[in-house]
């Protein structure tokens, strides 16, 4: 194409809207704004909703508590039967808790009945649709977007919606696939104006700055957005409803909806997803149900009133270094917990359908996945006594807390109970410790109480799971879903027993992430994989050696104390000694399709899918062949796609305003020295590569190799 024309061409094309900046500034920890009262959208009774979840998970814990006491101190109290203690009584509130919520959600899900804050009415105010992209497949992502703008002209309000994909890419060759993906997608559309692009130079604050950045530039013009995942997918009338809710709601600053998992092919995948499907209703009903107006929040499929998110988003840098300071990695929750502070509503809506979103494919993705939300976790310690957050919110944080710090305690309780029972078994009692005694203290525990609080302890997590599963019976089209009523219980069982295996292998996991952490090692941030979750054999026995040493070894300890502890421990022993083939096994995309095929571990959405999760997968079932070119290579052999490049660059720097950044220049004096474009590539190393790309001389210098 003619110099000439690919100059003229950038000023017809415009891959963002005028800007509309809005402040957004950076949010005090420690001073509060002032507080307001009781919310208008905030349910009627929601003290005494509380009080029915929380009062009696005390009541729980105080009894249980007090049964395992008996079952420790026949004879007295030992240290370590002290610390056993301890441990049991935090595990157990965290169980109890689950519990009554569950009960709660199973009441609120059975009566069927539509929130009172939902409304179905023409959206009369833009909303903008946020993908904020990290190094992922562009297609994959380009599919979900086109599904859901689709949908949305079903609707006839699509006018209402833009879709901005906000880059935070730093691979080049996915960039550049990026761009030419959404040239595609626009293209697809009918060259629709209202699909955006942008791509950021600078990580800062990764996704929390992404969006960030998006309000601080475009927030101004839209009272409302939603962030969406990689994976997301949702309906038109599904984006029509929240919006709707949120215009007849003034209070309300954020919207979470229920993401159901789907897509999944990997039997690791499919047992999320059934496990979501049938169980996670049941639990999102009942946190809704008590948490009211001081909700929760996920990351994505969420609405958010712009004005609340600018006012009161804006995320403080924690102090210290990585990985308890720097950035806040786990935004949402932290997020949710400003907004509600200053004032705005946070609502889930469990009952609003088409949302849906995917899983980690294999055990290792989920534990790769879960080692940043550790951190980002953990760094919630730091949050916590900030001032002025409503209590449910610092329940909020305390809950993403405990939901890795269990593991260790888990683990320790465990420890406690083999250190008892080897105590018992091989050192020499002292009868008369206290020195003269009338009576010896026998050195004993009460095994038939230890049999029962077992057997409740198993109750209250295995009765939510059978709650979930009697709400699907039900209902007739859910129970068909899912294969009809014997596959359905077969797919619990088999989820139960292989989630029951599996549960100590992710135990050790997660205590070792946590104890990692707070050695000082950063998580990092690495894209996810979305896809078929099989792992060479030899990568998984080095993840899962040190899960099969600790199996092995708690095998040997508890056959030597007796043959009937190694029994009581067989599913810990035997999750932990079979981890290497279980991650490899359930990790299998042909073991996920066979059991498919069986009608076990299915769910609704898989069996007769909606209308814009069946286009999202056709479009991603339709993904081009793999260019043979490297990212550059095709850039500069599309003449549109280097027109429409340029176009989206970034402002050139600014002398004596703007900083000297080294990357930059370092690329552009390797180009300079270089005589063919391949050498000049080969030289530049991938942020130098990403560097290039984004400034226009060293652009120009590529374009001159290429000739």
């Amino acid at each position: 194409m003619d110099a000439g024309l690919i100059a003229d061409a950038p000023a017809a094309f415009r891959a963002l809207p005028d800007p509309a900046p809005l402040p957004m500034p950076t949010q005090s920890l420690w001073h509060a704004p002032p507080r307001r009262g009781r919310l208008p959208s905030s349910p009627r009774a929601i003290g005494l909703r509380r009080f029915l979840v929380i009062g009696p998970a005390i009541a729980l814990t105080a009894f249980g508590g007090e049964e395992m006491y008996r079952v420790l101190a026949v004879n007295g109290l030992t240290p370590l039967a002290v610390l056993m203690l301890a441990l049991f009584l935090a595990l157990f509130a965290w169980i109890a808790l689950s519990f009554t919520s569950a009960l709660a959600g199973f009441v609120s899900l059975v009566a069927r009945r539509r929130s009172r804050l939902m409304r179905d009415a023409a959206p009369a105010t833009r909303t903008a649709l946020l993908m904020p992209t990290y190094n992922e497949s562009p297609h994959r992502v380009m599919a979900g977007l086109q599904a859901i703008a689709e949908s949305l002209q079903a609707t006839g309000a699509a006018d209402r919606f833009d879709i901005f994909i906000l880059s935070d890419t730093t691979n080049p060759d996915v960039w550049i696939e990026e761009e030419a993906a959404f040239l595609r997608l626009r293209g697809a559309m009918g060259d629709q104006p209202r699909i955006f692009y942008r791509r950021r130079a600078k990580n800062t604050a990764r996704k929390a700055g992404n969006i960030a950045d998006w309000v601080t530039r475009f927030g101004g013009a839209y009272p409302q957005f939603l962030i969406l995942d990689a994976d997301s997918v949702m309906a038109g009338d599904t984006l029509l409803q929240l919006v709707a809710t949120m215009e007849a709601h003034p209070d309300v600053g954020l919207v979470q909806t229920l993401p159901i998992i789907t897509g999944g092919s990997t039997f690791f995948a499919r047992m999320q997803q059934f496990a979501g499907r049938v169980y996670g209703p049941l639990i999102a009903h009942g946190i809704a149900w008590w948490h009211g107006a001081e909700g929760n929040y996920w990351g994505h499929n969420a609405l958010i009133r712009t004005q609340a998110f600018a006012e009161n988003g804006g995320l403080p840098e924690l102090r210290g270094r990585k990985p308890f300071g720097g950035h806040i990695l786990s935004h949402d929750f932290v997020e949710a917990a400003l907004i509600r502070r200053g004032g705005w509503a946070v609502h889930m809506l469990p009952a609003l359908r088409g949302s849906y979103e995917e899983s980690p494919p294999s055990l290792t993705d989920l534990a790769i996945r879960d080692r940043r939300w550790c951190q980002g976790n953990l760094q919630h310690a730091a949050v916590l006594p900030a001032r002025g957050l409503h209590w449910v919110s610092r329940l909020h944080l305390l809950t993403g807390i405990g939901s890795y710090v269990t593991a260790p305690l888990w683990l320790a309780f465990l420890l406690c109970g083999i250190l008892i029972s080897l105590q018992a078994r091989f050192i020499t009692p002292d009868y008369f410790p206290a020195g003269k005694s009338l009576f010896p203290q026998w050195p004993v525990i009460d095994p038939v109480r230890a049999m029962w609080v077992f057997i409740g302890t198993m109750a209250l997590l295995l009765i939510p799971k059978l709650l979930g599963t009697f709400a699907v019976l039900l209902r007739g089209p859910e129970r068909r879903g899912c294969g009809g009523t014997i596959r359905l219980l077969a797919s619990v069982i088999l989820e139960t027993i292989v989630a029951g295996l599996l549960a100590p292998v992710v135990m050790l996991t997660q205590s070792t992430d946590v104890i990692a952490i707070l050695l000082g090692r950063d998580s990092g941030w690495n894209a996810q994989r979305r896809d078929d979750g099989s792992i060479p054999l030899r990568e998984t026995a080095r993840a899962y050696r040190r899960h099969t040493l600790l199996g092995l070894a708690l095998a040997g300890i508890a056959w030597a104390v007796s043959p009937s502890l190694a029994i009581w421990m067989t599913p810990v022993i035997l999750g932990l000694a079979l981890a290497i083939p279980l991650a490899a096994l359930t990790g299998q995309r042909k073991v996920g399709l066979a059991l498919r095929r069986l009608g076990l571990l299915r769910i609704p959405e898989e069996m007769a899918p909606p209308p814009e999760l069946a286009r999202a997968m056709a479009l991603q079932r339709a993904e081009p062949a793999s260019p043979e070119l490297n990212g550059v290579q095709r850039l500069l052999a599309d003449p549109a796609l280097l027109a429409a490049h340029r176009a989206m660059l970034p402002p050139p720097r600014r002398p004596r305003v703007d900083p000297i950044e080294v990357t930059p220049l370092l690329a552009r004096a390797k180009l300079a020295e270089a005589e063919t474009l391949a050498d000049g590539w080969a030289a530049l190393t991938p942020a130098e590569r990403a560097a290039a790309l984004a400034d226009a001389e060293a652009l120009d210098r590529m374009v001159a190799l290429a000739r």
